[in-house]
């Protein structure tokens, strides 16, 4: 009976992210977030093309 009302009681979508990420989970996704949107407005669509020369750029 217990189980059954646990479940009717979903956690908000943020609190559930908070407990499997954490604090520094949640600020790391949104800053790599905010990082990509400002790239791909931007750079258009030569983003992926441009992402990819740089990192071929290293291993050559």
């Amino acid at each position: 009976m217990e189980k059954q009302e646990n479940t009717d009681k979903k956690l908000p979508k943020w609190k559930l992210w908070l407990k499997r990420f954490g604090i520094g989970g949640i600020i790391f996704f949104t800053v790599k977030g905010i990082i990509t949107s400002t790239l791909i407005y931007f750079l258009g669509k030569n983003f992926w093309v441009i992402i990819r020369d740089f990192f071929v750029q290293w291993f050559d």
